[in-house]
């Protein structure tokens, strides 16, 4: 707890930190009612679950372009950009639902509207935060903003549930708050977030001739040279795709053998309580253990846990495996992204952090189908085995990598940063 102590006195942080943990949660909130709406005006299970997703697909859409938004425009004025046209979005609901005149389309374009804000503001933010806090505060400041995601979503759900109960509008009418604080709170920032410099930004001619399509290339290009870089968004795809998979199967089974929801839904309780509790331990983890151990240790985490799953299908059972594997998820998160923060050069911060989350989380639609699939085709128990099998494999990704290995704890950062260059282009052991 000594490193979120520290960051109370990063007045710009802090700021930053506090509009995104309300805007964060309004967003749950939405997400949240969004199917519930749509069901409500159409009665077609297929239209709420679309609706459903339609927020991650226009964040998916948006990432790349507000990487390069975060490299070349003022950082400050994108993410408020994104924050007041949330407010507009937002309130051209709450204006509809107060004339009784919500449609499906409506709801449709402001789901994906509002995911494309959220992923041109997203590779902002990280910039940002890359510039107003300092290189040994990174995974503290990280590892806040998992807690912040982990709380947002554990009451993202209740809290939408009761605003709906009021009417089908006033969710939205909460959400247009939290992005108008958002917007108040990014104006308070001081320090200066124009995007860092570049050598052939010097000469204007030679900057407008610069296309956008090149610049994208650039974050894929600087990650895929690089044996550390290219390894993490290997295992990043390949961990949400089997991840989620798991999830998603063990509470299908848990469906399917007949379970009360509400003791179903206590899975998911679980696994956001031990990802705050996570959360909050992450900076001691990650101060005390150096970070490509921790990495190590994070991808084999789920393997010994899932075993009990292959044997019992009981929601005691899979909430204890699922919630346990949870716990060690943001420090592993918040530790290697900070490093990967700490070791890119600032003028592409936004655009390598924004291919890395596309690449991510690419894999993440077809998780439901692998783990439906697999249940479909091998049944409960066998289908859990396999899990476990991929998940190992997985986790030999990082295991291998002798790049991801090497990296020291956070105090030596400095130094393995001075050294980048040889040390990030060691070859896969």
């Amino acid at each position: 707890m000594t490193g979120f102590r520290d960051l109370r006195h990063n007045h710009d942080f802090t700021v930053l930190w506090v509009g995104q943990t309300v805007s964060e949660l309004g967003t749950r909130v939405s997400m949240f009612v969004f199917p519930l709406v749509t069901y409500a005006v159409t009665g077609s299970a297929l239209l709420a679950g679309i609706a459903g997703g339609l927020e991650l697909l226009g964040t998916a859409i948006a990432l790349l372009p507000g990487g390069l938004l975060a490299d070349r425009v003022h950082r400050r004025r994108v993410m408020r950009g994104a924050a007041g046209l949330g407010v507009l979005l937002y309130a051209s609901l709450v204006v509809a639902g107060v004339l009784g005149a919500l449609t499906v389309p409506h709801l449709f374009v402001v789901g994906v509207l509002t995911g494309m804000c959220a992923g041109v503001f997203a590779p902002a933010e990280m910039s940002a935060v890359r510039a107003v806090v300092p290189r040994e505060q990174l995974p503290t400041a990280l590892s806040q903003q998992q807690a912040r995601q982990h709380v947002a979503g554990l009451v993202g759900g209740p809290l939408g549930g009761a605003l709906y109960s009021v009417t089908r509008w006033f969710p939205f009418l909460f959400d247009a708050l939290t992005f108008a604080v958002s917007w108040v709170m990014l104006g308070r920032i001081r320090t200066d977030l124009a995007p860092a410099a570049r050598p052939d930004d010097a000469d204007d001619a030679d900057a407008v001739r610069r296309r956008a399509r090149d610049d994208v290339a650039e974050g894929f290009r600087f990650q895929w040279s690089r044996p550390f870089f290219r390894t993490m968004m290997a295992w990043g795809m390949c961990s949400n795709l089997v991840i989620n998979a798991l999830f998603t199967a063990a509470t299908v089974r848990l469906i399917q053998a007949g379970f009360a929801p509400w003791s179903i839904g206590l899975v998911e309780t679980a696994a956001g309580v031990c990802g705050v509790l996570g959360a909050l331990a992450a900076p001691r983890i990650i101060q005390r253990t150096p970070t490509g151990v921790l990495t190590v240790v994070v991808a084999w985490s789920f393997v010994p846990l899932l075993v009990p799953l292959v044997f019992w299908n009981n929601p005691a059972v899979v909430m204890l495996s699922l919630s346990t594997g949870v716990f060690l998820n943001p420090a592993g998160n918040a530790g290697i992204g900070s490093y990967k923060m700490s070791i890119t050069p600032p003028e592409i911060v936004g655009r390598v952090q924004a291919t890395g989350q596309f690449l991510s989380w690419s894999t993440m639609p077809l998780a439901p189908v692998l783990g439906g699939a697999l249940l479909a085709v091998l049944g409960g128990p066998a289908a859990m085995a396999a899990l476990v099998v991929l998940c190992a494999l997985v986790a030999l990704i990082p295991t291998l990598s002798r790049t991801v290995r090497s990296v020291p704890r956070p105090s030596e950062w400095a130094q393995a940063t001075t050294d980048e260059a040889p040390a990030v282009e060691l070859a896969v052991a």
